[in-house]
């Protein structure tokens, strides 16, 4: 749950599950931090190794499309 204001008590999050190509383990700490600084994302799990990430977030504060752009800015590739 957001610390902030409390989304996610209620449900209406979602969870995306993915692989994610590129990642070191330096990548892997600086996108966690990175998505966990855009609103309504309330968890981020990364596996370096093998690039399994997943993300819990309120659509209604942050777009798919912006999860996803952080990822290309980075130089890495997410594939949903």
């Amino acid at each position: 749950m957001c610390k902030e204001c409390g989304c996610g008590a209620t449900g209406g999050n979602t969870r995306l599950q993915f692989t994610v190509e590129g990642y070191t383990e330096n990548s892997a700490k600086a996108m966690e931090k990175h998505l966990l600084g855009m609103p309504g994302v309330m968890y981020v799990h990364i596996h370096a190794h093998d690039g399994e990430t997943t993300v819990d977030y309120a659509p209604s504060k942050t777009k798919l499309t912006e999860i996803m752009a952080a990822f290309e800015d980075a130089g890495l590739t997410a594939n949903l």
